[in-house]
């Protein structure tokens, strides 16, 4: 069994306030969920109005389809016109760790 899991920090766009953050977060957290069949959540930043950190993990049997899941959630949300991708944490767990 493997664990991938992917950390992301993203800078919001032409956002003023807490309210319009989750505007923002909130699709993209259910879309990932939904597209992808990944745990998704806001992790992080939950004060900030123009930061935020969402973290997502998926369970795998094969290290090819978890690097896949894990390469296809990383450019949904780089793709995202109203968010900025600043970093991205890539972690892999085994059983054996």
């Amino acid at each position: 069994m493997y664990v991938g899991t992917l950390s992301f920090d993203l800078l919001l766009g032409d956002v003023r306030s807490l309210k319009e953050k989750r505007s923002v977060v909130r699709p993209i957290v259910a879309e990932l969920h939904r597209k992808f069949a990944v745990s998704a959540a806001e992790t992080g930043d939950q004060d900030l109005y123009r930061r935020a950190a969402i973290g997502l993990a998926v369970v795998s049997g094969d290290t090819g389809h978890l690097a896949d899941v894990l390469d296809r959630c990383e450019r949904f949300v780089a793709a995202r016109p109203e968010v900025e991708l600043l970093s991205v944490r890539r972690r892999l767990h085994s059983d054996e760790d």
